[in-house]
């Protein structure tokens, strides 16, 4: 996977073509088109890494993925610096024009224009060769449909109903490129279907160069997401309990903040937890360009890379534009599970953010450098990220070119998943204990064990606080709590304690359909109620 792109392909297609109104046109014959150029194993193979290349896209992990769910789902709050589209995120004060509602919905179909083409070639215009190429083949075809899969789970939990793109069509009609929303329940059928089908085709691992593609397990862990998303708890578990099982041999990385401070982590035998993330700097061909094209792409603000800002513009000793918010911070004290009476400070504090002793908070900082470790300046900064930052190696970054990648799924995502499997079908007894008990009893962790969840109401309080403590600045709170049905009423309590505002809306449980693609798709046009969704 080592190799770089020479080609993008815009909507999915690569195709060139001159046309005159006489018979004197010349027909370039060495240009590429969709039925002479993707015949070979290699050809198929640098269309599937193209695929993961938009992950890599505006509105999605190059930068604004993190900035939109850290602040809707209130683990981030705004510093000064911040301003635009991203102050109108964390007010909760935008509308269909917002810029990052078009890129995240234009990104996304991107992927699935894009995984249709690598679908379609790769059944009808390439013929494998020998064993390995048929082994490719159903690779290369499980890739773009995790990824295509990977694409509308996002596309139906943030519009719901949106346009149901399956096939690569060489020449489209209008009626085909502005197709209708369809049903939620039609999306979510081709989400499973795709997952299924993935499962399938992929392999468990793989060799150390294409570490970062989708496994099985990803697949798998996808799948699950799914079901517990669609609240199909039963199938639900019956999936993620995979996971626990061979063939997958997934587990807690020792050191939690290994995940999160180390360009390198991409290995399994360092990392066993990951099951899928968003590559960085480890793979140059994920999406080549300088490491300011998030911000428009100028060729003469720096060197070529590719990578993740969140480094930069999080770090406090950088750019500084967002506080973890005092409502995170103080989530991680709680009642002692073995002791109630006794408040306990949760050691995941002091791998999330920096703070004082008293929050629990990191309060040193470049542990690793030369000059010995600094203390944290708590006193004037106030509460900030430690998490996807580095400052125990450096103690300024210098340019939005972090290499760490970002979790997508890991091990204790699926196992607080998995609990709330059995939770939610009122099975609160020994099975979801011991699920939520491995990830508080991680090595670097080692926080006190429960001893029962009590009821299920009791029970589900506890696996949404684990869920918000082991998850805070992943971008998973959010989620959880549009599909929980409390996002209201939470953001609204907490944001009132902490800023003294109420600013999310009944129609914000989704995101309004945006503004360019109205104008585009006069079939969607028709079907927008109130100019949002």
């Amino acid at each position: 996977m080592r190799k770089y792109i020479k080609f993008f392909m815009t909507g999915g297609l690569l195709i060139l073509s001159i046309g005159c109104k006489k018979d004197l046109s010349l027909v370039n014959k060495s240009a590429y088109t969709y039925d002479t150029y993707f015949t070979s194993d290699a050809a198929i193979n640098q269309a599937v890494i193209a695929t993961y290349a938009g992950l890599l896209h505006t509105g999605l992990w190059a930068r604004e993925w993190y900035y939109t769910f850290d602040l809707l789902g209130y683990d981030a709050k705004n510093n000064q610096p911040l301003v635009g589209d991203l102050l109108q995120l964390a007010q909760y004060n935008f509308g269909p024009d917002l810029d990052i509602m078009d890129e995240n919905w234009s990104s996304l179909y991107q992927i699935i224009a894009r995984a249709n083409v690598v679908i379609d070639r790769a059944q009808n215009a390439w013929k494998p060769a020998n064993a390995t190429e048929t082994t490719d083949q159903a690779q290369y075809i499980g890739e773009a449909k995790f990824l295509r899969a990977y694409a509308y789970f996002q596309l139906v939990n943030l519009y719901g109903r949106v346009p149901l793109h399956t096939q690569f069509i060489a020449q489209p009609t209008p009626a085909e490129i502005n197709l209708p929303r369809s049903p939620v329940a039609d999306v979510w059928a081709l989400i499973e279907k795709d997952l299924q089908d993935a499962e399938k085709g992929l392999p468990v691992t793989y060799a150390a160069a294409n570490y970062g593609r989708a496994t099985q397990g990803a697949a798998v862990a996808l799948l699950g997401k799914s079901y517990l998303y669609e609240k199909k708890w039963g199938q639900a578990q019956t999936e993620l309990t995979k996971l626990t099982q061979a063939p997958f041999t997934y587990a807690l990385a020792p050191v939690y903040n290994n995940l999160f401070d180390d360009p390198n982590q991409d290995s399994p035998t360092l990392n066993p937890e990951t099951i899928f993330q968003v590559m960085n700097q480890q793979w140059t061909d994920w999406g080549i360009g300088n490491q300011y094209y998030l911000f428009g792409g100028q060729e003469t603000w720096g060197g070529k890379a590719t990578h993740s800002d969140r480094a930069q513009e999080y770090g406090f000793n950088d750019w500084s534009n967002v506080y973890i918010t005092t409502t995170a911070v103080k989530a991680f004290t709680y009642p002692n599970p073995q002791n109630p009476s006794v408040n306990y400070v949760d050691p995941r504090a002091a791998f999330t953010f920096y703070g004082d002793a008293a929050s629990g908070g990191q309060t040193q900082y470049c542990q690793q450098c030369s000059t010995g470790p600094v203390a944290y300046p708590y006193a004037t900064k106030g509460y900030m990220w430690l998490k996807y930052e580095y400052y125990n190696k450096v103690s300024t970054f210098g340019g939005p070119q972090s290499g760490i990648n970002g979790q997508v799924i890991r091990y204790a995502d699926v196992l607080l998943m998995l609990a709330e499997a059995y939770i939610q079908q009122g099975n609160t007894g020994t099975q979801p204990l011991a699920l939520i008990n491995q990830v508080r009893s991680r090595p670097s962790v080692n926080a006190p064990l429960y001893t029962s969840l009590g009821s299920q109401t009791e029970a589900m309080i506890i696996l949404m606080r684990e869920r918000q403590l082991e998850l805070t600045g992943e971008q998973s709170r959010y989620f959880d709590l549009i599909r929980w049905g409390i996002a209201k009423q939470t953001i609204n309590a907490e944001r009132q304690i902490e800023d003294g505002t109420q600013p999310f809306q009944d129609k914000n449980v989704l995101f309004p359909i945006p503004l360019a693609e109205k104008n585009a798709n006069g079939t969607i046009a028709k079907d927008i109620s109130g100019d949002w969704n």
